[in-house]
């Protein structure tokens, strides 16, 4: 059963629609699309860039470094030379505030 925690709120967006945020041991990448919160490992599987820094378009993130996208509601490579999946959190808005499940 995963024990939810705050990391974030919405407030954070104001200046992007993905921020990189700490919980424990993780660095997690956190995405505002459409009223709904995704959460992604922070660093690309390709090639270690922050994701955070790239570009959001829809579901889709794209690394800053070599353009590889990801879908960030599965984690799931949509574009090369992306392959590998980004491991993801559940995540969920409660009022303002952005809480993870976290084990």
């Amino acid at each position: 059963m995963s024990t939810w925690t705050r990391v974030a709120s919405l407030d954070d967006f104001a200046a992007s629609d993905a921020i990189e945020v700490a919980a424990g041991e993780r660095r997690i990448a956190l995405f505002l699309v459409g009223g709904e919160v995704f959460a992604t490992a922070a660093r690309c599987t390709h090639g270690d860039a922050a994701l955070c820094d790239g570009f959001v378009e829809g579901h889709e993130i794209e690394c800053p470094l070599h353009q590889g996208r990801f879908d960030v509601r599965t984690g799931v490579a949509t574009g090369a030379p992306a392959e590998t999946a980004l491991a993801t959190y559940p995540a969920r808005l409660a009022g303002d505030q952005v809480e993870l499940g976290l084990d």
